[in-house]
C-alpha cells in the first residue's frame, strides 16, 4: 500500500486512513459504502478502526467519494 496513514475522527469513532494510488495486483475489493467493486488498480482509500482491535481483518477498501460521503450515507453490509 502507498500513502501515509492519517487519523480521522468521525461520529462513529476514530479511523486510520490511507490513500492508495492503485496497483496491478489484480485483486478486487467490495466498498462498504456502495457495495460496488473497487478494483485494486483504481485509486481508493483503506480505512480501519484506530482502536487497534481486529488488525488486518478490520481494513476495508472504499471508493474515495464513498469514504468522503460517510457522514451522509452509512456503510452497507456486515461492516460498521
Amino acid at each position: 500500500m502507498q500513502g501515509m496513514v492519517r487519523t480521522e475522527s468521525h461520529a462513529d469513532g476514530d479511523w486510520l486512513v490511507r490513500t492508495v494510488r492503485g496497483n496491478d495486483s489484480g485483486k478486487a475489493y467490495r466498498c462498504p459504502g456502495c457495495q460496488q467493486e473497487v478494483p485494486a488498480s483504481a485509486p481508493h482509500v483503506v480505512a480501519w478502526p484506530a482502536d487497534g482491535l481486529g488488525g488486518l481483518a478490520e481494513r476495508r477498501h472504499w471508493h474515495t467519494p464513498c469514504w468522503r460521503a460517510r457522514h451522509r450515507r452509512t456503510p452497507r453490509g456486515s461492516w460498521k
